[in-house]
């Protein structure tokens, strides 16, 4: 790809954006077809878990290496090549004639999705560098309004007749041609000079901290997605409507909370928005878990998005300026650490809440809150030699 003649900060603002927002929208039109693909291949619930760990799986294993690929290729390119793959790679798992082609479309789907992560990520931290104030959380707000938006078309859409096939290729297609239009705009990002074969990336000693920190914050995510609603039906005796209100108000709280965290950050800074977040996170959870009123639990768990949502944007940006040569290394090797707890948090919840109940088992995201806060300082910039 041919490098801008000239830097337009806010036409490459809005492509980077556009590209956050094309993540989210094509993850959330795929999620509406898993019960259909359930039925089609005949599936026991087991069997389906099966099917769609292989994205994460296929996410796992590209995590590490990202940082590396970002550097041989530049963001740009890998923005660009990962976003169209990412999209015409959605009608796969629907399609699949076997369940075994479905999973192997989703381990694609998945190393696809995390590179992508990574790539896109990089290039709203050079952004942010050039432009030198935040704008991270905007970009990670365009992600949630894109899997709002994604979720809310596709149940509706569906609902109104249109067929699983005709959907997932259409989508496909008009996201492809929005990546393609967006993709001229962003920051041109030449490739790091030198041996730089994809390898392995660890976290540095340097990292680790703020890899802790997305460890926590992720996890957190990750329980709200799963047992928020199980909590409200099993718990507050909500049916299945009521109980789906919980993870409906932290994703909107989260959504909304990230286009005010750029300019929350600027004026107050990100240590101090990374403790508020914290505390947020923390009030919200005691009062989900602790005030036996569905309504107080439902308000609580809204008030737990408001607190985790500028979290990932902020630890990312500190990643990548603790790599200011290979930003999306930096990213990568926070991301691999955070990401680990996304996907294990969850079950580990599920095993902790059969020995002592769940309200208990949650009760661990309130003590990572307390660390979160305790271990704050990461994410500040690291002093000079």
């Amino acid at each position: 790809m041919q490098s801008m003649p000239s830097f337009h900060p806010s036409l490459t603002r809005t492509c980077i954006a556009a590209v956050f927002f094309v993540n989210g929208f094509v993850f959330a039109s795929w999620v509406p077809h898993i019960p259909a693909v359930m039925d089609r291949h005949t599936l026991t619930t087991g069997q389906l878990g099966a099917v769609l760990l292989a994205m994460a799986v296929g996410a796992m294993l590209a995590l590490p290496f990202a940082g590396s690929v970002v550097a041989r290729f530049g963001s740009r390119a890998t923005t660009a090549f990962c976003a169209l793959g990412f999209c015409l790679t959605l009608p796969l798992p629907v399609l699949a004639p076997t369940a075994w082609l479905a999973a192997a479309a989703l381990f694609v789907f998945g190393v696809l999705n995390a590179t992508l992560d990574v790539a896109m990520n990089a290039q709203g931290a050079e952004l942010e560098h050039r432009v030198q104030r935040p704008i991270m959380s905007s970009f990670h707000g365009c992600f949630s309004l894109g899997g709002l938006a994604g979720a809310g078309s596709a149940a509706a859409l569906l609902e109104w007749g249109m067929r699983p096939h005709v959907h997932v290729l259409t989508t496909a297609a008009l996201s492809a041609l929005v990546v393609v239009a967006a993709s001229r705009a962003l920051l041109p990002s030449p490739p790091v000079q030198g041996d730089l074969k994809p390898k392995f990336v660890f976290p540095s000693r340097a990292l680790l901290g703020l890899g802790m920190l997305t460890f926590a914050a992720l996890l957190i995510e990750g329980a709200m997605a799963d047992w928020s609603a199980v909590f409200l039906r099993r718990e507050r005796g909500l049916d299945a409507g009521g109980a789906a209100l919980g993870y409906a108000a932290f994703s909107l709280t989260m959504a909304a909370a990230r286009f005010a965290g750029d300019a929350i950050a600027h004026r107050v800074g990100p240590l101090k928005l990374v403790r508020v977040s914290a505390l947020l996170a923390f009030i919200g959870l005691v009062l989900a878990l602790f005030v036996p009123q569905s309504g107080v639990s439902i308000a609580g768990f809204g008030l737990v998005g408001f607190g985790m949502a500028n979290l990932i944007p902020l630890l990312f940006s500190a990643a990548a300026r603790a790599r200011p040569g290979e930003p999306g290394a930096g990213i990568a090797a926070v991301a691999t650490t955070g990401y680990l707890g996304f996907i294990a948090g969850p079950p580990l919840i599920g095993v902790i809440a059969d020995w002592t109940g769940l309200t208990a088992a949650l009760g661990l995201l309130v003590a990572l809150c307390i660390g979160i806060f305790a271990a704050s300082r990461a994410v500040m910039p690291p002093a000079k030699a």
